[in-house]
């Protein structure tokens, strides 16, 4: 059986990599949140801050430039090995999408593929390969995202190839009428072939009302078969701009020298105005929604997504003073206590008693993000039980913690992951250059991670306490339910994508 934690496809924590999707644990700053480093002891005493921590530079300064055209340049060191990591992020993703053309985003990321004047189609990845290298690409509700890594010296190669296709990016229709069968089959193997992305599918549709986080990032069907040639150039056309990308470039790498061929290679490129971003504020919830969803599957399966708080950019400023962010880190703590280590709260109650209700049961809680942020409970129902009981026992974890607190152990124990986490994930150059391009999405600053670790450390007991309290009351919470239906004994497994990029 997969835990939840693999199995999930929720708009705001996960990302498609060419039809592969990623937890936002692994892929953004709430990776930071809930997940303790391999080997961490998570009772070993807390440093006050990174700079006191020998883990080989790991608090290893951060230059930003921004280039003529509005470009954003991002670049960390560290010479530890002969590697480096090159990233183009754009600030547009599944939320900048219209009634009709949902999926377009994740489309044109497809076709970015399919060359330039200079480059033929599949020799970018040709050469990427030939240098030493791995490629690939990702497509978010909040960002789009290409990467390289390759060694060193190769760095000046990839920026040629990558500033081409981003400014240069070409197809005929004929490609465009293909990829979209690719994009399609994806579709229905990573969607419609599951029971449970269709359901969590469903159910961000029955949470959000005017946000654009109620799409799907890979589209509706009916979108994708709607879905023309010039729908996807325009995309391209609007957002694929210098002032709406970062270059984030991490690894044995000098600043200096990753200007100057930032300059040559994107400086050059004619900058354009953004279009206008017309807000969708999501209206207040004013009561409890109940989605009930039929599929074929084994067991039950019940979701419960409480509307809550965004976190503020400004709220990492140590001084500046915002309750609703405090909030958010508050209930970013409790959803580690709930199910952040092993033997947490949840799997305790829930997954471990002899008359156990669930198999398995998780909390998550978005952090930060460019739309709507939802702390999440779930869990799958165990044979013999109900999902109304799963659902009561997911409340009544809650309901102790505003009613008892939680204890200073509990804190102790997720705050020295997070710390631990923080530190091991930086051995891996490619995870530096992430991070630090979804926080530029996010509009953070560059040291977004060590001011995120000490705002968490800060939070009090009393505080995650008064955010149960508070949160996850009815009117805010949208319930999804799987209800198994029989198993097709003739389904035969869907084969491999021709053409997909894993």
């Amino acid at each position: 059986m997969h835990s939840m934690k693999q199995l999930r496809h929720y708009s705001f924590s996960a990302v498609w990599s060419r039809g592969v999707v990623l937890p936002l644990r692994v892929l953004g700053l709430f990776s930071l949140c809930g997940v303790g480093a391999a080997g961490a002891d998570p009772s070993a005493p807390v440093p006050a801050s990174l700079s006191q921590v020998d883990a080989g530079s790991v608090a290893t300064p951060v230059v930003q430039f921004t280039l003529d055209n509005g470009l954003t340049l991002i670049v960390k060191t560290d010479h530890r090995a002969p590697t480096a990591v090159h990233m183009l992020w754009l600030r547009v993703g599944a939320m900048e999408e219209v009634d009709g053309t949902s999926g377009v985003a994740h489309v044109l990321e497809h076709m970015m593929f399919k060359g330039t004047p200079q480059v033929p189609a599949g020799e970018f990845s040709r050469r990427v390969a030939a240098l030493g290298g791995r490629e690939n690409a990702f497509t978010a509700k909040d960002y789009t995202g290409f990467y390289q890594q390759i060694p060193a010296q190769r760095l000046e190669d990839v920026m040629r190839l990558e500033s081409d296709r981003f400014s240069h990016s070409q197809w005929d229709d004929s490609a465009f009428w293909h990829e979209i069968e690719v994009v399609k089959e994806e579709r229905r193997m990573r969607t419609e072939d599951s029971p449970h992305a269709r359901l969590e599918e469903a159910l961000d549709a029955a949470t959000f009302q005017a946000s654009p986080y109620r799409r799907p990032v890979l589209g509706w069907m009916s979108d994708l078969d709607a879905m023309t040639p010039d729908d996807v150039h325009d995309f391209y056309q609007r957002w694929y701009v210098p002032a709406n990308a970062a270059v984030v470039v991490a690894g044995d790498v000098d600043p200096q020298a990753v200007l100057a061929l930032a300059q040559k290679y994107y400086g050059v490129l004619p900058g354009r105005t953004l279009p206008v971003r017309k807000p969708r504020v999501e209206p207040e919830q004013v009561g409890l929604r109940r989605l009930d969803f039929k599929a074929p599957a084994e067991q039950a399966l019940v979701v419960l997504q409480f509307k809550i708080p965004h976190f503020s950019a400004a709220a990492l400023d140590p001084a500046h003073s915002d309750a609703a962010s405090d909030d958010v880190l508050a209930l970013t703590v409790l959803a580690a206590v709930l199910s952040g280590y092993d033997n947490a709260r949840l799997e305790r109650t829930l997954t471990q008693a002899s008359d156990h209700v669930a198999d398995t049961a998780q909390a998550d809680c978005g952090l930060a993000g460019r739309g709507p942020q939802l702390c999440v409970l779930y869990g799958v129902v165990a044979a013999g039980k109900t999902a109304a009981q799963v659902e009561a026992a997911l409340r009544a974890q809650v309901a102790d913690i505003a009613r008892n607190g939680v204890h200073a152990e509990e804190l102790r124990r997720v705050k020295n992951q997070w710390l631990a986490g923080m530190i091991y994930q930086q051995d891996s150059v490619f995870n530096q250059a992430r991070l630090l391009g979804v926080n530029w999405v996010n509009g953070f600053p560059v040291d977004a991670d060590e001011r995120l670790i000490a705002r968490l450390r800060s939070v009090t007991g009393g505080q995650v306490q008064a955010a149960a309290a508070r949160y996850f009351g009815d009117d805010a919470l949208t319930v999804a339910t799987l209800l198994p239906q029989p198993l097709d004994p003739k389904r035969v497994p869907r084969p491999s994508i021709p053409g997909l990029r894993y």
